[in-house]
């Protein structure tokens, strides 16, 4: 284990780099010793386990309420009635969105159209006001994707006006389900889905592949007229929404995130997916799952944030390149809105945390300024989230009288379920909440905001010990000399898509500084020589401000093999994750 604490102006955080175990009996054969171990730290015991074929994936009849689902959905497509979208205003909302109207429309949909509710004016879900507004649209069945579990309410609504409703949705559910004609969640009490981490798009991908089976035995698309659509050909939209939600990317999602990524690779994608990645400037051919989560996805989600969730949507429906690319435009510009935003609110809220001693740090955070842009507050708790690593709840107002919060958490605490802890003891305080384990929204009155922030700490710190509060880097062990190679560093980075709760690999050691350099005044760019070997690599330290002005001649520092691709050429370049000492 080594610590590593950081001078960075506000309370610090200890940074423990703690080595992968692994069980040396478990290791694969036939494959190379270091990526051998990589897998087996990650209880990859078999080479099954990391087949990523479409027909490992687990078939569509274990979701409960698939098949009533399709029945529904056909209904409508056999009496050509008007199905409506409503969606969520992230990248999951939004890919789920352009899925269903696509994969509607080419099993014969005539009549589908999307909703996606603004956050500003109507804030998450499926609400009374949303369906006032959908009903503008004079839909026959509303289908909610990644959201509605919760949709008590605005489900109601719309049965009193006739409207049936289909739930597709992957959020936990509460004590009770809303009253809708059918609920595909396989968070619901009673599904027995043995991946129980899909996102919103995987929920309504496998809806989709319901309906085509049953529409298949009823010999619709014959009967029609209708090529029966290949639905692996949207994989490329489930994999962008896996991977922006964060969700685990357990077997079923990993085959989920792989196909897609071959889809992308292969320049097989829809337009708008390779437009988003034209301007965030990578290149299809070379693209993992990170590229997708911190490029594609940004972009995607800066459309919900800063304006109008349309725009991603519209750009993911595209088929036109040039109309794709126009709106890829737009969210790019968003996008970089949205990071200045983001940059002036989070120096604020570290000025306010500057004056406090790590003693009187709550255990929980909530942090709230009236300035603050309710479009970013999200992304505001991830990063304080990380810098003090303990939960943080970011506050904007939503109106005169009311807060928005956006939360984020860290391993050991499920946040959702403190916040129910903290409705049920004080039941006034909450008016709605709602999310997961590590992230989740909610809003109260801003008259009750120092009530909450009370009994949110007291909450946490009973949940949390002090040991939880450390940030834990876990690493994979040390790399010989031989292995900073082009070779290792490509079978990493394809053996399988990395991502939430299946890391990507992440190496410590001893290195000679040979060359330095500050790249944006923030940044580290490095020529780096393992302490016990001769050969010189590159390495690149993004936002390593509390190290600069200068590094010691010996570093230790914890990295990712990369392959940096650029005008045309690719070399091996070290991510260093975190400068563990430079002394």
């Amino acid at each position: 284990m080594v610590r590593n604490t950081h001078p960075t102006g506000y309370p610090s955080i200890v940074t423990e780099i703690q080595r992968r175990d692994y069980d040396q009996h478990k290791l694969l054969p036939d494959m190379h010793p270091v990526l051998a171990r990589v897998f087996a730290a990650r209880d990859i015991t078999s080479k099954a386990q990391l087949e990523h074929g479409f027909q490992q994936l687990l078939p569509f009849h274990l979701l409960q309420h698939s098949h009533q689902a399709a029945l529904l959905l056909h209904e409508m497509l056999a009496r050509q009635q008007r199905i409506l979208i409503v969606g969520d205003f992230d990248a999951d909302g939004a890919t789920s969105c352009a899925l269903a109207v696509r994969c509607l429309r080419a099993m014969g949909a005539a009549h589908v159209d999307y909703l996606v509710p603004n956050r500003f004016e109507y804030g998450y879900g499926l609400t009374p006001e949303i369906v006032h507004v959908a009903l503008q649209y004079r839909p026959h069945l509303i289908v909610t994707v990644d959201n509605g579990i919760a949709s008590f309410e605005g489900v109601a609504a719309a049965k009193v006006q006739g409207v049936r409703v289909l739930v597709t949705d992957h959020h936990l559910p509460g004590a009770s389900l809303p009253a809708a004609d059918v609920i595909v969640n396989p968070n619901q009490p009673g599904d027995t889905f043995p991946s129980k981490h899909l996102a919103g798009v995987g929920v309504i991908f496998y809806v989709m592949l319901a309906l085509r089976a049953h529409l298949r035995e009823l010999n619709w698309f014959a009967q029609h007229g209708i090529a029966e659509p290949n639905l692996a050909h949207y994989l490329d939209l489930v994999a962008l929404g896996t991977v922006a939600d964060v969700v685990p990317l357990d077997q079923n999602n990993r085959i989920l995130v792989a196909q897609g990524l071959a889809r992308i690779r292969a320049q097989r994608c829809c337009a708008g997916i390779t437009a988003l990645l034209t301007v965030a400037r990578r290149e299809p051919g070379h693209i993992t799952a990170a590229d997708l989560g911190f490029a594609a996805g940004p972009r995607l989600n800066a459309a919900g944030r800063m304006e109008d969730m349309r725009h991603g949507i519209e750009c993911l429906l595209q088929d036109d390149n040039d109309q794709a690319l126009h709106y890829a435009r737009e969210l790019d510009r968003m996008n970089h809105d949205r990071r200045r935003i983001e940059a002036e609110m989070q120096a604020q809220a570290l000025a306010v945390l500057a004056h406090m001693q790590t003693d009187q740090l709550p255990t929980g955070v909530c942090l709230y300024d009236p300035a603050w842009h309710q479009g970013v507050i999200g992304i505001l708790a991830s990063r304080i989230k990380d810098r003090l690593h303990r939960p943080v709840i970011v506050f904007a107002d939503a109106n005169d009288d009311e807060l928005k919060g956006s939360g984020r958490s860290v391993a050991g605490l499920h946040l959702r379920d403190v916040l129910d802890t903290v409705a049920t003891q004080h039941p006034e305080v909450l008016r709605k909440f709602g999310g997961h384990a590590m992230a989740a929204g909610l809003t109260l009155r801003k008259e009750h905001l120092p009530r909450f922030q009370e009994a949110f700490d007291r909450e946490v710190t009973r949940l949390l010990g002090p040991e939880a509060l450390s940030s834990v880097l876990h690493s994979d062990g040390e790399l010989q000399a031989r292995d900073f190679s082009m070779e290792l560093a490509q079978l990493i980075r394809y053996a399988a898509p990395w991502g939430q709760h299946f890391p990507e690999p992440v190496f410590d050691g001893e290195f000679i500084v040979v060359q330095q350099r500050v790249l944006g005044e923030k940044h580290l760019k490095l020529v780096l020589r393992p302490a016990a070997g001769n050969a010189l690599v590159d390495a690149i330290a993004f936002n390593a401000e509390a190290h600069l002005p200068v590094l010691a001649e010996r570093v230790r520092i914890a990295y990712q093999l990369d392959v940096n691709h650029y005008q045309g050429r690719a070399n091996l370049q070290l991510l260093v994750r975190e400068i563990l000492s430079d002394a």
